[in-house]
């Protein structure tokens, strides 16, 4: 029996499967170790009996999470699910490594995160390559969703924005600089919040302005992380995430002015793995 999860800071999937036509799909809050401790882990996951009631059943566990990059980080994540899932043989990795298995499988390809946060890598069929490295959402996270949210409320603190989208934010949130400090300075999971904002642009895909602002972060995540990869005109490029699976339109609108070839694009890559998986271990029904 099989269980594979795909976490991102703001969301985690979670697949069941014995190989078959039988699957169970949970969804939990996204878990980050850079954020969140195996104790705050276990009683998130614990929360979800449909998914702990599966735990019994679960011979192998593969999870590839956000923050999950280094061994002591993925041992916070991988304690939390010790505990739980006691009779599964456990992996913890990073979710760019998912990103890759998802997408590339065991060809050649460039694979891009774009959720709450963003990444890449070049993957050359055996070895997985970066860069550029993933700064975060203070250095980095171009074109993910924190990005999109910091940027936003800056020019919104700013008084910078065209006069609908500043009185629509207003009115759906309420904001003010003191509902954003405290948000952004006191509050866990700042990037979460910054993420969140990604709703209203959503809502507002249609407005001129917005579709500029998002495609410009785009171009922006291309010129600072996909042109670095030498051979990124040559392989496809390919896209996990919310954002650039909601906003695909204008991401294959920028990869074209950029000449690049795109691939896969998909906001649920643990399906994906799912299959990666059976393959390799030779899983069915």
């Amino acid at each position: 029996m099989l269980l594979v999860a795909d976490s991102g800071s703001t969301k985690c999937d979670w697949i069941f499967t014995d190989g078959g036509e039988n699957r169970l799909s949970f969804h939990t809050m996204g878990f980050n170790p850079f954020f969140h401790t195996a104790e705050l882990i276990e009683s998130e996951i614990r929360k979800n009996k449909d998914l702990t009631n599966t735990a019994p059943l679960v011979e192998h566990l593969f999870f590839y999470g956000a923050g999950a990059s280094h061994e002591s980080r993925n041992n916070i994540v991988k304690e939390a699910l010790s505990k739980i899932f006691t009779n599964a043989k456990i992996t913890v990795d990073h979710d760019l490594t998912g990103a890759v298995y998802a997408t590339c499988g065991d060809q050649p390809g460039i694979s891009c995160i774009l959720g709450t946060g963003s990444n890449s890598c070049y993957f050359d069929g055996t070895e997985i390559h970066e860069e550029v490295p993933a700064l975060g959402f203070i250095l980095g996270d171009e074109a993910g969703g924190t990005f999109y949210g910091k940027e936003l409320l800056r020019m919104f603190l700013y008084v910078e924005l065209p006069a609908k989208i500043h009185q629509g934010l207003i009115d759906k949130y309420n904001l003010t600089k003191e509902s954003i400090f405290e948000a952004v300075y006191n509050q866990p999971n700042p990037n979460v919040y910054l993420a969140s904002f990604m709703r209203f642009l959503s809502d507002n895909r249609e407005n001129k302005w917005v579709r500029d602002f998002i495609y410009n972060g785009f171009s922006k995540f291309i010129n600072i992380h996909i042109w670095k990869y030498e051979h990124h005109k040559d392989i496809p490029v390919h896209f996990v995430g919310s954002v650039a699976y909601h906003f695909q339109d204008l991401l294959r609108e920028a990869c074209k002015i950029h000449r690049l070839n795109i691939g896969v694009i998909t906001s649920e890559p643990v399906i994906n793995l799912v299959e990666f998986h059976l393959k390799k271990l030779h899983i069915t029904a």
